[in-house]
């Protein structure tokens, strides 16, 4: 199979400190791999790695289908790096951050202003384009970092939490962006903070917790890991949710919860369950507004992998991590 990047058991030590212990990772070209894991996982150490900002102790690592050591400099010509925080310059210009990226990235004066133009407007940063970046919101900074990664048409992006700080509203800005950048062929490794993210972008997931990782898959193999699947049912009558508890547990063996108001759920092993529900339910005249079966969130799996609710509101690596970036 081939990988727009993918590394095999990377080894990072800072001093007494193993922050990466065997991790492989691998994306094919066009798609979308989300790095899941708690504060000081590892997450942007194998970032740092794969950007050739790190040289690992151990393992290896191709990037475009080139080795991330011995051919660093074609591993940066084709790839676009985002990180944590917009790295923008404040005192120069929507336009003059990116024609200096540009002419840093050895394009002629007037294809990085050709490109500059180009992203400003795909980005939606035209009329700001001549306004100083530090009068900028979050979300245009996060924008034109994000625009300012993708000058040279890189085949892989890393985005390390691309959306960290911004409100939902413009995190779907950046969600529509990552997903348009992937519909032309770019891969993209995405670290985040946010489940929801995740499973909204990600084609297949890896988990990283200590420095290794202990979970690689789709979203949905994930969740399955957890173990079945629950049947919530919400009667049109709030006053039959007893008749209905009572017509759950005959039918299951096993007596429902209610995760919310007016709606009850209950533990099974698929969907087997539901051709009798629906018979019993007919019978007792007893009509539903809600008959579903769902797979466990994404958090469910989190936590069942990790021992960590949900992952920390503010991502940053260990301070030995940090300190050796």
């Amino acid at each position: 199979m081939t990988y727009a990047f993918q590394a095999e058991g990377l080894v990072k030590r800072f001093g007494a400190t193993t922050a990466l212990v065997g991790v492989d990772l691998a994306a094919r070209p066009g798609t979308v791999l989300g790095v899941l894991g708690p504060n000081g996982a590892g997450k942007t150490t194998a970032v740092r790695i794969l950007a050739t900002l790190l040289r690992p102790d151990a393992g290896r690592a191709r990037v475009a289908g080139f080795d991330v050591v011995d051919s660093a400099d074609e591993v940066r010509r084709r790839i676009g790096l985002t990180g944590q925080y917009a790295s923008v310059d404040e005192d120069l210009t929507g336009a003059e951050n990116l024609v200096m990226i540009g002419r840093l990235l050895d394009l002629s004066r007037s294809a990085a202003r050709d490109r500059a133009a180009e992203l400003l407007a795909e980005f939606d940063l035209t009329e700001a384009a001549g306004r100083r970046a530090g009068t900028y919101s979050g979300g245009m900074r996060r924008r034109l970092d994000l625009a300012a990664s993708l000058i040279a048409h890189p085949e892989v992006v890393f985005l390390d939490e691309p959306t960290t700080g911004l409100d939902p509203a413009k995190r779907d800005d950046v969600w529509s962006l990552v997903r348009r950048q992937v519909a032309e062929g770019v891969t993209v490794l995405l670290t985040t903070q946010y489940l929801e993210e995740a499973d909204a972008l990600a084609d297949e997931i890896a988990v990283i917790n200590r420095g290794a990782v202990i979970a690689h898959g789709t979203p949905h193999e994930l969740k399955a890991v957890v173990g079945g699947q629950t049947l919530h049912v919400r009667p049109l009558d709030p006053g039959r949710l007893p008749h209905v508890a009572a017509l759950l547990a005959r039918v299951t063996g096993t007596r429902p919860g209610s995760p919310g108001r007016g709606v009850l759920a209950v533990p099974v092993e698929g969907d087997a369950v539901l051709a009798p529900l629906v018979a019993k339910l007919a019978e007792e005249r007893i009509e539903v507004m809600e008959l579903s079966l769902r797979l466990p969130s994404l958090d469910e799996v989190f936590y069942a992998l990790t021992g960590e609710e949900t992952v920390p509101a503010e991502e940053t690596e260990n301070e030995t991590e940090g300190a050796a970036a």
